[in-house]
């Protein structure tokens, strides 16, 4: 009879349970021993003050609604340099003007990288473009081509009649009607010009325009979303359910067949005829530039389609988004302080004296004008948080040790308002910043709307030219109330979440013009 002898199965299953059982000791012996080590080395830095985390999603239950409200509550706790963990990534919160000076100019080079986000990467071409790009020799080409190709003074002077055909189309509008909504108003403006100056011509008219205005907000409202992926991988699934995941692909390719087809445009038009000779220079927009880096290889390196729509986004996204912001909060104030919205239209209409339009040159002259702005600034930077950084090695602030692949959020909105360096913060005082020095372009570390250093923004001088502009016509041209019934205090001004902070209801206000 067939005998089966089992000894040896046991035997070997017995060898086998052993040998699991050792490496599952040892496994647990290394573990027990490298957090031994870490903590030891831990114990050893010297940590900035945190509030206390959660389990997995760390200090993400504090940030709320409103994150530069809340960082600003939690700052006046834990200090102006205060550590969060976002998931299990440490985030280092900068609430102070000398603990920003730091960061973005002693340590500047240090902090000169950018976090990285899956959203932002499938909207702007996986990081070719200057915002978002990792910091090195792509983004030095990138930061090159805009400061001299795109954004030079010479290049915001070259486009002053666009700014100014727009502008009068604006008051054109405006004149049309008695009560009028500005929040619409600005960024349909700022859309234009944006549009006119990058791409060529206006998209704002029939039902193209309408689709490429809900791309613009989609696009803005997509890269200011929080994703919960970044931080815990684990919940990134939550992106599919929601439906996130599938906008984002959506709007990232209808966004790439437009600007595709504006890039293929503008070759076809340099084959056709030189750029030179339709009109010179100063008439060329931003794509044909680019499109002529491209052809003749100046850029140090292969500039190809992706790169030229990456950074066309990101001209669209911080220049129309930003730029329409301070103008609402800038009216907003002024219809809230009716003070200072006369000491501003008693400079312009005396420089002015009498012409219909405010110019350029009449702009070196007004002075209240530039304190009106930096005042809105303060109070209301368009991006509070402006855009984190992250640091690339060890290094110590303010004695606080600081790891290799800290994030770092700099509270621009706190620093605004800090009672430290701002008599009564709260209140919109232009008058405070009439004969100051301080400025907004990134010298001046407790004005900071821009950021400041190698990451500071290079289109400040674009916008603020648009800015400067179109409030001094306004103020030129008409008187200005709140809408009937209601009174200046009453105004509300809640804000919308995001990565631009909006009024979250619509500007509205009742325009009355002023007889030249």
């Amino acid at each position: 009879m067939f005998s089966f002898n089992v000894s040896p199965l046991l035997s070997f299953t017995t060898s086998l349970t052993s040998i699991t059982l050792v490496l599952f000791i040892s496994f647990l012996t290394l573990k027990c021993l490298r957090l031994l080590f870490s903590a030891a080395a831990t114990t050893n830095l010297r940590l900035p003050p945190s509030p206390r985390k959660l389990p997995i999603i760390g200090n993400l239950h504090q940030l709320g609604n409103y994150p530069h409200r809340s960082l600003q509550a939690l700052s006046r706790r834990y200090g102006p340099l205060m550590l969060l963990h976002f998931g299990s990534a440490p985030v280092l919160v900068v609430s102070s003007a000398d603990c920003a000076r730091d960061i973005m100019k002693t340590h500047d080079l240090i902090f000169s990288d950018r976090p990285r986000s899956k959203l932002s990467e499938r909207l702007l071409y996986h990081r070719k473009d200057m915002s978002l790009a990792p910091y090195g020799e792509y983004w030095r080409q990138m930061r090159s081509i805009c400061m001299l190709q795109l954004l030079s003074n010479k290049r915001v002077h070259s486009f002053r009649t666009v700014r100014e055909e727009e502008i009068s189309l604006l008051v054109g509008k405006i004149e049309q009607h008695r009560s009028v909504d500005l929040s619409d108003m600005f960024a349909a403006l700022t859309n234009d010009i944006i549009c006119r100056v990058a791409l060529g011509r206006k998209y704002s008219d029939g039902k193209p325009g309408n689709k490429f205005k809900g791309l613009l907000t989609d696009l803005t409202g997509l890269l200011g979303i929080f994703n919960v992926g970044d931080f815990i991988p684990s919940l990134g699934w939550i992106n599919k359910v929601t439906g996130l995941e599938a906008k984002v692909e959506r709007v990232a390719r209808v966004f790439d067949e437009f600007l595709q087809e504006v890039v293929e445009e503008h070759r076809r038009k340099m084959e056709e005829k030189s750029i030179g000779g339709d009109g010179g220079e100063d008439r060329r927009d931003f794509v044909d530039v680019l499109v002529e880096i491209e052809k003749d290889k100046t850029a140090g390196f292969a500039l190809g389609a992706d790169s030229i729509k990456a950074l066309i986004l990101d001209i669209f996204a911080g220049g129309t988004d930003t730029t329409y912001t301070v103008l609402e909060w800038a009216m907003t104030e002024l219809l809230r302080n009716p003070r200072a919205m006369n000491i501003l239209q008693i400079e312009v209409r005396d420089i002015a004296n009498g012409k219909p339009k405010i110019t350029y040159e009449d702009l070196e002259q007004m002075h209240y004008l530039r304190a009106v702005l930096k005042e809105t600034l303060r109070l209301h930077p368009p991006i509070p948080l402006l855009i984190p950084r992250l640091s690339t090695q060890d290094v110590k602030i303010r004695g606080y040790d600081i790891a290799e692949g800290t994030i770092v959020i700099i509270n621009g909105w706190t620093i605004g308002r800090d009672s430290g360096m701002w008599d009564k913060p709260d209140e919109f005082k232009p008058e405070r910043l009439l004969n100051s020095s301080v400025d907004y372009k990134g010298q001046d570390f407790e004005l900071i709307p821009f950021g400041a250093g190698r990451r500071g923004c290079p289109g400040i001088s674009f916008a603020m030219a648009t800015n400067e502009l179109v409030l001094a016509n306004l103020a030129n041209k008409f008187d200005w109330a709140p809408p009937e019934g209601l009174k200046p205090e009453d105004l509300d001004m809640t804000e919308c979440t995001g990565l631009t902070i909006h009024r979250k209801v619509h500007l509205l206000a009742v325009a009355t013009p002023f007889p030249s």
